[in-house]
């Protein structure tokens, strides 16, 4: 047979077939060049205070508003699934809520107390990770302390993020996540720890956190009384030089673990962190990417377990080593089955 042809054939046949590494489950597998494990992810959580049964979150199908009984077994189940971390979220009551969130850094507060429940279950079997921020615990809505003129001061806020660090480390947090994106706050975190004793408790930046639409269900699921929006500290969609900016800032401070949120409309920034970072990288599939995949399923419009998977696998392809999704546990087991 004549070896002569156009080039990449082999007289009239192809000369190269990819198609031959994907002929079987096992080939496919077997070639991945990308795999997410169970321990990548981290499950965020919200426990309500004074429930007595879990709140489904109507936006969010599948999601709850634990009690603090509930919880501990959503942790268990979580250590079970092989589940890396769990992000906890507090909803407070809401007669409880001021100016200046101070359920928020209340050591009997609803958070700090799930916090003990959850390390008291489970221990270090999992990475216990808490949300340090004011916007659930502020009358407001807002992340931090507001001025006068309705804006938010931005080092008045970091002082509160100190109170809160303490507390929470306290509580037995293994690592913060300071997510209100003020200017600073990683470095007044990681100053109010060292102060405090609590060396070891890592601080988990939500260094490009976007000011985006895909937030609605999660306002929902925290019991929101935000009023206005988050456009003056939040970043703009449009900027992905502004979140190298953010990175240089973030790792300057210390940051031991760095975040972009949201997660699908932005990883082209998640892979610019990946390739920059020293640090570990993580993403957050929000409320609105979560509630997308779900509302489409129910409709039959695609495949519901296929689509979790396909979403997380793009962040793993993208360069993230940690995933906050809401299907964590179930996704885990998702991904023993095919792996």
């Amino acid at each position: 047979m004549s070896t002569h042809g156009s080039p990449g054939t082999y007289g009239s046949y192809p000369a190269a077939r990819p198609r031959r590494l994907r002929t079987t489950a096992a080939m496919r597998r077997m070639v991945a060049e990308h795999a997410t494990r169970p321990a990548d992810l981290i499950l965020p959580a919200f426990v309500r205070e004074g429930a007595t049964e879990p709140v489904p979150v109507g936006a969010m199908p599948g999601v709850v508003q634990h009690t603090r009984d509930t919880l501990r077994k959503a942790a268990v189940e979580a250590v079970e699934a092989g589940v890396g971390g769990l992000m906890l979220f507090g909803v407070p009551d809401e007669a409880k809520k001021d100016a200046v969130g101070t359920a928020g850094t209340d050591p009997e507060g609803i958070l700090q107390v799930a916090l003990r429940d959850v390390r008291s279950e489970v221990g270090d079997e999992l990475v216990l990770m808490s949300d340090l921020c004011l916007d659930e615990y502020t009358d407001h809505g807002h992340c931090g302390v507001l001025t006068a003129e309705g804006r938010v001061d931005n080092d008045a806020t970091l002082e509160r993020y100190a109170e809160m660090a303490r507390v929470q480390a306290d509580a037995g947090a293994h690592v913060l996540g300071p997510s209100g994106m003020m200017d600073g706050q990683i470095a007044h975190v990681h100053a109010a720890l060292e102060e405090a004793g609590h060396t070891d408790v890592a601080v988990f930046a939500y260094t490009a956190k976007y000011s985006s639409a895909f937030y609605g269900p999660f306002r929902e699921a925290v019991g929101s009384s935000l009023q206005g929006d988050r456009k003056t500290y939040q970043q703009d969609p449009a900027n992905a030089r502004e979140a190298l900016r953010e990175l240089s800032l973030d790792l300057a401070e210390g940051a031991d673990m760095v975040m972009v949120k949201p997660g699908l409309p932005y990883l082209d920034v998640l892979r610019d962190f990946a390739e920059r970072a020293e640090v570990p990288v993580g993403v957050y599939q929000i409320s609105g990417e979560y509630a997308m995949v779900e509302a489409a399923a129910e409709k039959g419009w695609i495949d519901r377990e296929a689509a979790i998977l396909e979403t997380l696998t793009s962040f793993t392809r993208a360069g993230a080593n940690m995933i906050l999704t809401y299907w964590a546990t179930e996704a885990a087991g998702l991904l023993r089955a095919r792996y």
